[in-house]
């Protein structure tokens, strides 16, 4: 998977978690809608500007949006990597990586 695919599903699973239609985020990001579809199936590779704008539509920093390295196939080091960050979040911030991780694994 390309760097491109990875930072679109990314993009993609952000935006269902915060219940967004592509239409609400293209708006909020001031881009279009067509563009934003191609960006989130990695068709298009976005402008750094667009990058910042697409952060602060989601409410998240731009780092968020790259965070889709992994820690390669070792399931142990996945999984401990998860529990980390699941540790000492409230019950808001636990709904919500599940509603994160329901939508990337269902796109």
């Amino acid at each position: 998977m390309t760097e491109a695919v990875s930072f679109g599903k990314r993009v993609r699973a952000l935006r269902k978690a915060k219940k967004l239609r592509i239409a609400d985020l293209a708006e909020k990001a001031d881009t279009g809608i067509k563009h934003l579809g191609r960006i989130e199936r990695g068709e298009k590779q976005p402008s750094f500007e667009l990058i910042i704008a697409l952060a602060r539509a989601l409410n998240t920093t731009p780092s968020i949006l790259f965070d889709f390295e992994t820690d390669g196939n070792d399931l142990k080091k996945l999984r401990f990597r998860l529990a980390q960050l699941l540790e000492n979040r409230e019950a808001a911030q636990l709904h919500q990586a599940i509603r994160l991780l329901q939508a990337l694994f269902e796109s």
